[in-house]
C-alpha cells in the first residue's frame, strides 16, 4: 500500500510523537520501580529492627529498657564509659524504641544494619571515647557508607554512599552508634518534612502537624524518645525550625565549626548562605556532650578546612554573668502572644540567674532577607535548583520557587513591579531571583563580609555574648507546602534554639 507524499509528514510527526510518548512512559516507570525499591528496601529495614529488638528482648526479658530510655544523655554515657550498663542493651532499647516513633510518625528512612556488627565486633578499647556506645540517629542528607542519600529525589534512590561523612567517621571514632537515617522534604528547601520516596514526617505531640523541615525526621524522633543524640543541618532553619516545633534542643554552629565533607546540600555550589551540621537532642548538656565528643584532633585532620579549635571548657562552665541580646519580634515574621511570653519568662529567667539582657531591633530586615538570603541563595536565576527537579516524578514540593526558576529575567522583572502595591514580600523575592552577573555576585559577598566583620567588631566591643529571639509556629500540613519562600532569619552567628 502506497502513501500520498501530502500525508507523509503527518505520519512521520504522529510516529515522532508516540515514540516519545511511549519512552516517556517507560522512564517514568523505570523511576516508580526505583521508589518501589526503595520503599521495599525502606520496609525489609524496619522488618529488620523488629526483629533484632525482639530477639534481644527474648534473651535477655529481665533488662529494664525503660530506666535506659528515661536516661540523660552525660548520665548514660558516663554509664556505658564506666561499664555498669552494657552497649547491647542500650543500642536495642533504642532499636525497639525508633521502630516504635518511626511506625507513629514515618520519621525513619534507612537502619543501618551494619550498626549491629559495629556493635557485635567492637572490643572494649582501652581509650573510650566520649559517645561510647551511645545510639546515634543520622538526618537523610549526611553520608553513611553503603546508603542513600536521597534528599527525596528519586534519581537519587541507587547511589549509595562510598564513604562515610567526615561527621559519621569521627562520631564512630567517639564510640557511637550510628544505627539510623531519618526523613526529610524534597531538595531541602522547606519547612515541611515530606517526600514521594518516603512520605509524610509526622509531628510526634500532634500528628496533624509537620515536624518542621528540613531535619524534621530528626526533631520527630528524638522529640519521641526514639533516640537520644542526633545530627542535621541548617541553612535557613533546618535545625533550629524542627526543634521549636517538636519542642527539643538544637545547635546551629557557625557555618565551618563542623566538617561537611560528605554532607549532601539542597542547592550545589552556593557559599552567600553558609549552611551548617549541628546535634539536636532533649537537653542542652546533650548538646555540649557532642560539641566536646567532635571537636577533637580527628575532626580537624580528617578535614582540614575545619580550625582547629578544641571545644572551650573553661567557657562553658564559666560562672561569669553574661551580656545577652535579645528581642521579641524582627517584624518580618510577627510571634504569637505565646512566643512573647516565651521569650518574656526566658528573659526574667536569665536576669534573676545574675545575666544582663539587652534589647536590640534588627533593622533592614526585609533587605537581609530579600537582598543577602534570597538574591545569595538563588544567584543563578534558581537554575541549579530547577536543574534538580528535572524528570522526578514529584515537583510540588518546590511549589513557587520551582516556577519562579523556570521563568526568564525579564519577566521576573516583570511580575516583580506588577505584584510589588499588592504583594510586597513576593515581588521582593521574584526580584531577588533573577540571574546574576559575575560582578553582582562579588559585590553581594563583599557585602556579606563586611556585615560578618561588623558583627564580629560588635563582639569584640562587649556587645551580647549570645543572641535569643523568637521562633516561627508550627505550620499545618496543608500550610507548609507553600512557605518555603521565606529563611528562618539572616543568620550570620551561632544561634540555639531550646
Amino acid at each position: 500500500m502506497r502513501v500520498s507524499l501530502p500525508f507523509l509528514p503527518t505520519l512521520l510527526c504522529c510516529s515522532a510523537a508516540s515514540l516519545l510518548l511511549l519512552l516517556r512512559w517507560r522512564r517514568r516507570k523505570g523511576l516508580w520501580r526505583k521508589v518501589k525499591e526503595a520503599r521495599q528496601r525502606h520496609d525489609r529495614g524496619l522488618a529488620q529492627m523488629e526483629k533484632a529488638a525482639l530477639g534481644f528482648r527474648k534473651q535477655h526479658p529481665s533488662v529494664d529498657t525503660v530506666s535506659i530510655l528515661s536516661l540523660p544523655l552525660p548520665e548514660l554515657s558516663r554509664k556505658l564509659r564506666d561499664g555498669s550498663l552494657p552497649p547491647e542493651q542500650v543500642f536495642y532499647a533504642y532499636v525497639g524504641k525508633a521502630l516504635q516513633v518511626t511506625r507513629e510518625t514515618n520519621c525513619i528512612t534507612d537502619y543501618l544494619q551494619e550498626s549491629e556488627t559495629q556493635l557485635q565486633q567492637a572490643a572494649r578499647p582501652r581509650q573510650l571515647g566520649l559517645l561510647y556506645g551511645v545510639p546515634i540517629s543520622i538526618k537523610d542528607s549526611i553520608n553513611c557508607q553503603g546508603y542513600d542519600s536521597t534528599i527525596g529525589f528519586v534519581s537519587n534512590i541507587n547511589n549509595p554512599a562510598a564513604e562515610d561523612s567526615v561527621l559519621v567517621q569521627v562520631l564512630k571514632r567517639q564510640g557511637a552508634v550510628p544505627f539510623v537515617k531519618t526523613n526529610v522534604p524534597q531538595s531541602l528547601v522547606s519547612y515541611d518534612c515530606e517526600n514521594l520516596i518516603f512520605g509524610q514526617t509526622f509531628n510526634p505531640l500532634l500528628y496533624t502537624r509537620t515536624p518542621g523541615g528540613s531535619s524534621g525526621g530528626e526533631g520527630a524522633l528524638i522529640a519521641a524518645g526514639g533516640s537520644i543524640l542526633g545530627f542535621g543541618t541548617d541553612l535557613g532553619g533546618s535545625l533550629r525550625l524542627p526543634a521549636a516545633f517538636c519542642g527539643i534542643c538544637a545547635l546551629k554552629p557557625t557555618g565551618n565549626r563542623l566538617s561537611k565533607k560528605g554532607v549532601i546540600s539542597g542547592i550545589l555550589g552556593q557559599k552567600s548562605v553558609v549552611a551548617a551540621v549541628g546535634p539536636m537532642a532533649k537537653d542542652v548538656e546533650s548538646l555540649a556532650l557532642s560539641m566536646r565528643a567532635l571537636l577533637c584532633e580527628d575532626m580537624f585532620s580528617l578535614d582540614s578546612t575545619v580550625p582547629p579549635l578544641p571545644f572551650k571548657e573553661e567557657v562553658y562552665s564559666s560562672t561569669q554573668p553574661l551580656r545577652i541580646g535579645y528581642y521579641e519580634t524582627d517584624f518580618f515574621t510577627m510571634p504569637s502572644p505565646a512566643m512573647r511570653r516565651a521569650v518574656r519568662e526566658t528573659k526574667q529567667l536569665l536576669e534573676d540567674a545574675g545575666h544582663t539582657l539587652v534589647p536590640f531591633k534588627l533593622d533592614n530586615i526585609n533587605y537581609f532577607i530579600f537582598n543577602l538570603c534570597v538574591r545569595g541563595l538563588f544567584a543563578d536565576g534558581g537554575t541549579s535548583f530547577f536543574r534538580k527537579f528535572e524528570g522526578e516524578l514529584d515537583k510540588s514540593s518546590a511549589g513557587l520557587l520551582l516556577r519562579l526558576s523556570k521563568i526568564p529575567d525579564w519577566l521576573k522583572t516583570l511580575l516583580s513591579w506588577i505584584t510589588k502595591p499588592f504583594m510586597p514580600r513576593l515581588s521582593s523575592v521574584v526580584r531577588s531571583m533573577r540571574a546574576n552577573t559575575v560582578e553582582d555576585l562579588w559585590s553581594l559577598h563583599y557585602e556579606i563580609e563586611l556585615l560578618q566583620g561588623i558583627t564580629s567588631a560588635l563582639g569584640a566591643a562587649e556587645g551580647p555574648a549570645s543572641w535569643m529571639s523568637p521562633t516561627k509556629t508550627t505550620l499545618m500540613h496543608e500550610g507548609a507546602k507553600g512557605q518555603d519562600l521565606l529563611p528562618a532569619a539572616p543568620d550570620f552567628s551561632t544561634q540555639m534554639t531550646c
